[in-house]
């Protein structure tokens, strides 16, 4: 079976049936997508790969957990990876980065396999798009929030005091941006 084929879904739902053939094909597809985000997290490269192969572990171990409905499977994979940097970081006591960050700082690379596929290319360019057009239009103290929450992993109390903040200021601008960017994504 030619797993570069199939899509991530399927790919799941073979990992499901113990089928290692479509781990290292996922692996293959998002392992540089989730040391990225792993990396601009913990800036550590032994470590960033260490929640990488965590991830991917977890996923061997938990892929009956991926619902579909509620995620796409590189959403599912960052969520982890983050969840695992953010628990790395806060094991290690390590105070988080008290500097803003924009939108503009983060940067978002093709998967190998969207460079293989113009279409899931295109696809996956048009709805960063989206994306990035979406969150353009929340006031930036939204934008700002979300970002370190998010990309920097900070907890509500962290930006607070980073941005000097009360911290149900921080909570509703980080529901606020969410539920915008809900109902302007809708259709994604």
């Amino acid at each position: 079976m030619d797993y570069s084929t199939l899509e991530d879904k399927t790919l799941v739902a073979l990992v499901v049936q113990a089928q290692p053939d479509a781990l290292d094909e996922l692996y293959r597809r998002y392992s540089r997508l989730v040391y990225s985000l792993a990396f601009k997290m913990v800036s550590e490269p032994a470590t960033a790969e260490e929640i990488t192969l965590d991830v991917f572990t977890r996923v061997w171990q938990k892929a009956a957990t991926y619902r579909a409905n509620q995620a796409g499977v590189n959403t599912w994979l960052v969520s982890m990876t983050r969840h695992r940097a953010i628990d790395w970081l806060r094991g290690q006591n390590v105070r988080l980065d008290q500097h803003t960050l924009s939108w503009t700082d983060v940067h978002t690379e093709a998967t190998p396999h969207s460079k293989n596929n113009p279409e899931h290319a295109t696809e996956l360019a048009l709805r960063q798009e989206r994306v990035r057009a979406a969150i353009a239009q929340l006031p930036p103290d939204q934008q700002e929030a979300l970002a370190l929450a998010y990309f920097k992993g900070q907890s509500h109390r962290e930006i607070a005091e980073a941005l000097d903040q009360p911290l149900g200021t921080v909570k509703t601008r980080i529901r606020l941006g969410m539920q915008k960017l809900r109902n302007l994504l809708q259709d994604e």
